[in-house]
């Protein structure tokens, strides 16, 4: 059974991400927001695992109900 998203924050979490694959918390209930430390074992909400090609500047979703998991699209507003 999956539980809903715990939100966050209102806003997006803007960071330099460094090449390579990242794995964006879906459940809201990382220590390591906005990214996966496990947390969501047995809540039916799996991270989404992404990848940079080259280091860039992100805005990742915080509010969890973004359409564009891991980045934000605006849909706290």
């Amino acid at each position: 059974m999956s539980q809903e998203p715990k939100s966050v924050d209102n806003k997006p979490v803007i960071i330099e991400l460094q090449a390579g694959k990242h794995a964006w918390c879906a459940c809201g209930q990382s220590s390591n927001h906005p990214f996966c430390d496990g947390s969501h074992s047995g809540s039916g909400i799996a991270p989404v695992v992404f990848e940079v090609e080259a280091a860039k500047k992100v805005a990742l979703c915080a509010c969890k109900k973004t359409a564009g998991a891991p980045f934000c699209d605006g849909s706290h507003s």
